[in-house]
């Protein structure tokens, strides 16, 4: 059985329309905290990703921000916590995979949403049993939901039985979720290998 010891999170740089998706971050932040459960995330201090790491620090856990050199002053680095300055988006994404035992995604834009689809595109190919959850705050992935129906219905998904993620729609439930499937799979069976990794 795996276990969870870090969590990377998905999220947008701003904070969206809905005051809620904030209220969500910090939520969960205060929630991994709480927990002992690390926070890897992309760096920034500003949008949910800002509320999210600030409520983990604010409540006492620990975060390691992963951000290139390029986006330090466009997302507003953070300042507090650990942080690490990577070269490129390729390596931001190997080293938050590296530092991480399962995702979630909160709302986001474009960003987030290829980071998550492309952990589930790497588990569909084998190549971890990493966890993935969508944090389906207020229906916010419903559409992305509903194309991965159409999707499937035409088709297009295959391996079926890799293409696993799962979905909460409250915070509360983002925890227990994924305990739940890390106990469906083996400790090594997370892991992605250094010379696969070079490959993908």
């Amino acid at each position: 059985m795996s276990q969870i010891r870090r969590i990377c999170v998905y999220c947008g740089s701003g904070s969206g329309r809905d005051p809620d998706f904030a209220t969500a971050a910090r939520k969960l932040g205060q929630t991994l905290a709480k927990n002992g459960i690390g926070l890897v995330y992309g760096g920034g201090s500003v949008g949910l990703m800002g509320e999210l790491a600030n409520s983990v620090l604010d409540h006492g856990g620990q975060v390691t921000g992963i951000i290139p050199e390029f986006l330090a002053n466009r997302e507003h680095m953070m300042r507090r916590g650990k942080l690490v300055r990577v070269r490129d988006m390729h390596e931001r994404k190997q080293q938050m995979f590296d530092h991480a035992d399962a995702f979630v995604a909160l709302p986001g834009g474009i960003g987030t949403l290829e980071e998550v689809v492309e952990q589930m595109t790497w588990a569909q190919l084998g190549r971890h049993q990493k966890p993935i959850l969508l944090a389906n705050i207020k229906g916010f992935w419903d559409p992305l939901l509903r194309l991965f129906e159409h999707m499937d219905q035409m088709a297009f998904i295959h391996s079926a039985n890799l293409f696993k993620y799962y979905v909460a729609d409250a915070i509360d439930d983002v925890l227990p979720t994924l305990a739940e499937a890390a106990a469906q799979s083996a400790e090594a069976q997370k892991a992605m290998a250094p010379e696969v990794a070079g490959r993908m």
